[in-house]
């Protein structure tokens, strides 16, 4: 891979009235821009000799509302694992106690490589609506981005502007909410079973109750590591 910080030094150079921040971690290059450029930025990333990113990896929708904050957030264990989740923390909660209050919520995120410079680029732009997230879409720019902006908008709910076929690829038909979010229940709003006597498949309210999973832990133990009970051992 060639070096990560000729390539932050082209960056600032030209974008240096757009972007919003280039930063180098782990090896990595992230370009931060604003959402009204997104499509312009691309376009050259694209296209401009000295960048050359010809080849869309990934875009990918993320959700900050709850970054930083987790609910197992504790050292406390018992004698049969850790103990349950510090609390279930509700939206509300998550959105006034996450680490960056300030920051917008939704970010669309591209991979991007370049075959001739040997690079790969991490390009993120935030929405300014948190309500009613919304981007231009850089399907002119790789129209290999087609199903992966449908992805974005069904799980997340980001709108990208100028998508010539905007609709849900992965939830099912009449689908209601979007399942990546935060605030989303993990057991869902409804389940789906079949009706014997309706002779079809009907969806009802969800009958799992939400709960933090307890993980396991796993010993070394010479119990463990022979097969035999711990009375077994004891007689032997």
């Amino acid at each position: 891979m060639a070096d990560s910080q000729t390539l932050v030094t082209r960056l600032k150079e030209r974008f240096a009235d757009t972007l919003t921040r280039c930063t180098t971690e782990l090896g990595e290059v992230t370009l931060e821009v604003p959402p009204a450029d997104i499509t312009t930025v691309c376009m050259a990333l694209k296209n401009e000799a000295a960048l050359g990113f010809e080849v869309l990896i990934d875009c990918c929708g993320v959700d900050y509302s709850a970054y930083g904050m987790t609910e197992w957030e504790t050292e406390s264990t018992t004698d049969t694992g850790f103990s349950r989740g510090v609390h279930q923390a509700g939206l509300s909660e998550i959105l006034t106690n996450s680490k960056d209050p300030e920051k917008p919520r939704f970010a669309v995120v591209y991979h991007l490589l370049s075959l001739a410079n040997n690079h790969r680029l991490r390009v993120r732009s935030y929405p300014e609506s948190n309500e009613f997230p919304i981007i231009d879409s850089v399907h002119d720019v790789w129209s290999g981005v087609n199903w992966f902006e449908r992805e974005a908008f069904d799980l997340f709910g980001i709108i990208f502007e100028g998508h010539p076929d905007l609709r849900r690829i992965l939830s099912d038909y009449g689908f209601i909410g979007h399942p990546f979010r935060k605030d989303y229940p993990l057991s869902g709003h409804v389940e789906m079973r079949y009706d014997a006597e309706k002779g079809r498949v009907i969806y009802q309210p969800v009958s799992i109750e939400p709960r933090v999973l307890v993980p396991r832990v796993i010993r070394h133990d010479h119990r463990y590591e022979s097969g035999q009970s711990g009375e077994e051992s004891s007689n032997a």
